[in-house]
């Protein structure tokens, strides 16, 4: 479809979305050539409340419902921009909240299984998705995963979270490439690492401080005291 046969209202969208990856992403380097046509292909308005849909390009975080929020456009691309995602590739995608960043993994060309545990957010992320082969909803824990497809090539967790539980880990191939959010009391960061044989704890090691929406149910264990 051309711009000139869009309606006025997805020509002010498309222009948005022109502006948020030029003035927010480009600068913060977002720069991979496949990732920055993803981000202006993809429509992020249809996975968000009506009522918010105006401020869908705006590099916030966006509330949705039942104390979740879509993360700020630069935070998910940042994330993407680590995993280094390829076609043809196996992601998992934890927290995937409305599919906003399901939509991007598949426009790489990958298969995506994201995985959410509030059936209202997959709700609206199936009406802005519509039926594809390439996303793979699961309902299930966040801590869970999607054991049934694995092994993963790569896991994207769109949220910070406190500790990796290992029964994610597991579910990934040797040297697949981890990409997540961190939370350390009320700061959070943007984190990598790389999954190793057997499901092994790995450290993940920070890359940027953002603001990264929280992700429930991902606590550290407790620390051993005297």
């Amino acid at each position: 479809m051309t711009v000139a046969t869009l309606s006025a209202s997805d020509q002010t969208a498309a222009v948005q979305r022109r502006a948020m990856v030029d003035s927010q992403l480009r600068t913060n380097d977002v720069n991979d050539p496949a990732l920055v046509a993803a981000l202006l292909e993809t429509a992020r308005e249809p996975h968000l409340p009506e009522a918010a849909r105006a401020g869908a390009y705006i590099d916030r975080a966006i509330p949705l419902s039942e104390g979740r929020a879509l993360n700020p456009p630069l935070t998910t691309a940042r994330l993407m921009a680590d995993a280094s995602i390829k076609a043809g590739q196996n992601v998992l995608l934890i927290g995937a909240a409305t599919g906003y960043c399901a939509a991007l993994i598949a426009a790489l060309g990958a298969r995506v299984t994201a995985v959410e545990e509030k059936a209202a957010l997959i709700a609206l992320g199936r009406a802005a998705l519509g039926e594809r082969s390439d996303i793979r909803w699961v309902e299930a824990p966040l801590t869970a995963g999607a054991p049934d497809g694995a092994p993963y090539d790569v896991m994207i967790v769109d949220g910070a979270i406190e500790a990796l539980p290992q029964a994610l880990l597991a579910q990934l191939r040797p040297g697949a490439r981890v990409a997540t959010g961190l939370a350390d009391g009320s700061v959070t960061r943007l984190a990598r690492a790389v999954a190793i044989e057997g499901g092994a704890p790995v450290a993940p090691y920070a890359f940027a401080d953002l603001e990264c929406v929280h992700l429930p149910g991902f606590a550290a264990p407790p620390r051993f005291t005297f």
